[in-house]
């Protein structure tokens, strides 16, 4: 019987990828755990093996198609025997894949088909607002709302009704484009009993009373010289970053703590375990001070868990274990692989995994399990001469941690001036989950591992 190759899931959250590249023709011969296509999703570049040996019956995706959803049928594995007669009546799936690289809107390109799911029975509510006449709006579906997950959660953002929105896209779905300009909810439309918060469009921002709306492309192609720039086109990572950085800036309500570390004992533990390391063998490392500030964000939060916390609407999540997350530069974009227990690591340990994941970070290959989760973010720009700066909470984390550059600088201790290594660390606190005195304690229980790393030894 043909075997029906499916597109993976690579994530627990992912819905649809793009079938960047085919490694087999219709009629080739491959075997078990043979590598037949690489799948793109925002983040990284996987691998698809074959599930069993057979030959290439039919490719039903061509290379190159976005927003392919998942489970969806891209090829057919023909076994020892069969023919493309034997295919007949497996054709789902491709139809899908199609219709979403056509006819999704080119400012939607991130949003994914909403699984169909058996028609939900009318509430009373609903049929007031279809009308006495029980049509549904062209965004509903038999008292169903028919939208994408992310106007969904823009909608529930900014108290907006779905039910009386037309959609744009196919088959009259909600898409973020038609939330533009949609009225908020009012006080009779709120359920009996339930206050309606005011909440801001996360696009837009509200001064003197008035909503200012974000620039349109209109506008600003309007603004330059046609010839005097380049337009270099959005790739799937600058759209994730983008998204999920203005969600943050526009949902987490930031604050910032800064604090000032004396760098001058690490440096000198940093030196002497260094030296003492093999210099060959799987043994070997080499420390840096990143390493030394992963294990002491890990530790703090060990020390301080009230902010080893994350936000949920039914309550807050209080993390046993220090996972942190380190931002890694990649072209176009970056990654947050994550040490998981880093708390319970070696320096050396911590050291070894950092480099491995940076290092699969900046060639794109790296497993969605690796850069998921996390429950603070380090952002270390040091190395550029940046002696401070304020990061953005990368979401569902509740602080990071941006680091400055260690310099000399004159210190007053006691009557004495005397020169000492200074390095400045800022953390990005979710005024939700932490507040100003859990932020300054958790810094300064860094600050202390910092200043004293031998006590990061014990």
């Amino acid at each position: 019987m043909p075997i029906p190759i499916l597109m993976p899931a690579l994530s627990p959250t992912m819905e649809v990828g793009t079938l960047a590249k085919w490694l087999v023709q219709e009629g080739d011969e491959v075997a078990s755990g043979d590598v037949i296509a690489e799948i793109e999703t925002d983040k990284a570049t996987m691998e698809v093996e074959a599930v069993d040996e057979g030959t290439i019956g039919a490719i039903k995706i061509e290379e190159g198609t976005e927003n392919v959803p998942v489970n969806s049928l891209i090829a057919i594995l023909l076994e020892e025997g069969e023919d493309k007669s034997a295919m007949e009546g497996m054709e789902g799936g491709s139809a899908a894949a199609a219709s979403a690289k056509t006819e999704t809107p080119a400012d939607d390109t991130k949003e994914t088909p909403a699984p169909e799911k058996k028609a939900e029975k009318t509430t009373e509510t609903e049929t007031k607002e279809k009308g006495s006449t029980g049509a549904a709006p062209s965004g509903s579906s038999n008292g169903r709302i028919i939208a994408s997950p992310l106007a969904k959660r823009l909608a529930s953002q900014n108290n907006i009704d779905l039910s009386k929105i037309k959609g744009s896209g196919p088959n009259g779905r909600i898409v973020k484009s038609d939330l533009e300009g949609a009225p908020q909810k009012t006080e009779s439309d709120a359920p009996a009993g339930r206050a309606l918060s005011t909440v801001s469009k996360s696009a837009d921002a509200v001064q003197g009373g008035h909503t200012i709306q974000p620039v349109s492309d209109k506008e600003i192609f309007a603004t330059y010289e046609e010839g005097s720039y380049d337009l270099v086109p959005l790739d799937n990572m600058r759209r994730t970053v983008a998204d999920r950085l203005t969600v943050a800036k526009s949902t987490i309500p930031h604050f910032y703590l800064t604090i000032e570390c004396e760098l001058d004992k690490l440096l000198e533990a940093r030196k002497r375990l260094n030296d003492a390391s093999p210099k060959e063998g799987a043994s070997a490392y080499k420390l840096s001070v990143n390493d030394f500030i992963i294990k002491a964000m890990a530790l703090a939060l060990q020390h301080v868990p009230g902010a080893n916390s994350t936000w949920s609407t039914k309550g807050i999540l209080r993390h046993k274990r220090s996972d942190v997350a380190v931002a890694v530069a990649v072209e176009g974009g970056l990654f947050t692989p994550v040490i998981r227990h880093a708390e319970l690591k070696t320096l050396s340990e911590i050291s070894n995994e950092m480099k491995d994941l940076a290092n699969r970070a900046r060639s794109k290959k790296l497993a969605p399990t690796e850069y998921i989760g996390g429950t603070t973010s380090i952002s270390n720009l040091g190395m550029f001469g940046i002696k401070a700066f304020d990061a953005v909470i990368n979401p569902p984390h509740s602080s990071i941690l941006a680091v400055g550059a260690g310099e000399r600088r004159p210190v007053v201790i006691g009557d004495n001036i005397v020169p000492r290594t200074m390095m400045s660390v800022t953390l990005s606190c979710d005024h939700r989950v932490v507040d100003g005195a859990l932020g300054a304690e958790l810094l300064n229980s860094f600050k202390g591992f910092i200043e004293d790393p031998v006590t990061m030894l014990v």
